[in-house]
């Protein structure tokens, strides 16, 4: 196959998707620059011709590393020219079939933003963020792929008067994400160790957890998020593997205090990862996973640590990704500040969501030979209410 030099998807990458071609069915395939091979016509493997990832994922790291291998040398060979489609040509899907979704609270930069806006007289991190990996559980049947529309929210809303009223969310928000996909599960009672992470997690994807703001801000005490969060997270078509991505592993911050021994080890380690959202065509923020406070081993390890089980195909994702500075915001409630200072849009100012808006989330990571390799996108665009 031939793979332009300055390709995101060469050979050191090789990230998993779900596609069929025109009039066929769904089956699984690996993005090679802008091909897709159909590995279950060229690997001849049944565990391959599947709507999802969820099988190749149940058979564990070791199988993953000898499917990875047997890729990269059909790539560097000859496959058959059947096997091979047009990327432009077939229909992407949901790569995994979603058994649970938790979504995490991880950047340090948001979580204090965040505070300073909801709580500007008071500390910006309440007492436990520096104590354990924040999280709650959401809602896996509306996770969807990237490309599908999202329909605005409705839910309850804070008025002056004191009494709520009903409608569509107002100040519709973007959460840029980065998840983790769960290959081999764990028994219920069983905790995951915080370097036992790569035994069970397959690959990552990018993510964006579409948030209302102001139903959220009425519902969210005491429980946490619930309708501003659980109408759509949008999920990459493509599930970057671990392997791929040796060279972005980094130390995580130095946290303080030390964390409980649960969630200490050898394996907390973060991803240099550089994202980008782009909001109707322009650039807009350009978070950094690199100034994650929280490993995705250490939030592996908290969401098991009492006991609860994991499944082939569970997701688990960062919480929005932000830096320090202005331009690092991974959010528009950050970026536009609660929306007392608008952004520049294609010379329009802004704030929040509008209906027909489009939001695109992208990523790079290094590669192992001086190369950046590329982790797709997540897109979504936004459609009118259509509530009663």
């Amino acid at each position: 196959m031939e793979i332009p030099e300055d390709s995101l998807f060469g050979v050191d990458n090789l990230p998993y998707g779900v596609f069929a071609p025109a009039g066929d069915a769904l089956r699984v395939g690996v993005r090679v620059a802008d091909k897709v091979i159909d590995l279950a016509a060229a690997l001849e493997d049944p565990v391959f011709a599947q709507p999802n990832l969820n099988a190749l994922l149940a058979q564990g790291p070791r199988r993953w590393r000898e499917v990875r291998h047997r890729v990269r040398e059909l790539v560097d060979g000859e496959i058959d020219a059947t096997a091979i489609h047009e990327l432009a040509a077939v229909r992407l899907a949901l790569p995994i079939q979603v058994g649970d979704y938790v979504d995490f609270y991880a950047s340090i930069d948001h979580a204090t933003n965040l505070g300073r806006l909801f709580r500007p007289d008071a500390e910006p991190l309440l007492p436990n963020w520096r104590h354990l990996p924040v999280g709650y559980h959401g809602r896996a049947g509306t996770v969807v792929v990237s490309g599908t529309d999202v329909v605005r929210p409705r839910g309850q809303r804070r008025t002056d008067s004191g009494t709520p009223d009903f409608g569509p969310s107002r100040r519709l928000d973007i959460e840029t994400e980065l998840g983790f996909v769960v290959g081999v599960g764990s028994a219920l009672g069983t905790p995951i160790g915080v370097d036992e992470f790569a035994d069970h997690v397959f690959g990552v994807a990018l993510v964006n957890d579409w948030s209302a703001r102001d139903i959220q801000a009425w519902e969210y005490q005491p429980l946490g998020p619930f309708l501003g969060k659980s109408f759509a997270t949008s999920l990459s078509a493509w599930v970057t593997p671990l392997a791929a991505l040796e060279k972005a592993r980094i130390p995580i911050p130095e946290q303080t205090p030390e964390p409980l021994p649960y969630l200490r080890g050898d394996e907390p380690r973060g991803l240099d990862i550089d994202l980008t959202v782009t909001w109707n065509g322009q650039d807009v923020a350009h978070p950094p996973y690199r100034r994650m406070y929280w490993s995705p081993a250490q939030m592996l390890a908290h969401l098991t640590a009492n006991g609860a089980s994991t499944r082939t195909g569970d997701l688990f994702a960062s919480g929005t990704i932000s830096g320090p500075e202005p331009e690092q915001r991974g959010s528009f409630i950050e970026l536009s500040w609660g929306g007392s200072q608008p952004v520049d849009v294609n010379g329009e100012k802004r704030t929040f969501l509008a209906d027909g808006d489009e939001v695109v989330i992208t990523a790079t990571a290094p590669g192992p030979h001086g190369n950046r390799i590329g982790l797709g996108e997540v897109a979504g665009r936004i459609r009118p209410s259509n509530g009663r």
